[in-house]
């Protein structure tokens, strides 16, 4: 029982620890914006297909 336990706590830990990881590499990085760019013209297309009620 006890064994089992810690095992699924060291593996909690490890997820954990992994996401924070992938999470801090993202903010350190700037990735999040860098992506944006690449991003972006996909959603420009999609945007640009809704028919508007008001015209600017």
């Amino acid at each position: 029982m006890s064994k089992t336990l810690l095992r699924f706590f060291l593996k909690l830990f490890a997820a954990l620890f992994g996401l924070f990881a992938v999470t801090f590499v993202i903010y350190f990085f700037n990735l999040d914006m860098k992506a944006t760019s690449l991003i972006e013209p996909i959603f420009l297309k999609h945007y640009e297909k809704i028919p508007r009620k008001q015209y600017v």
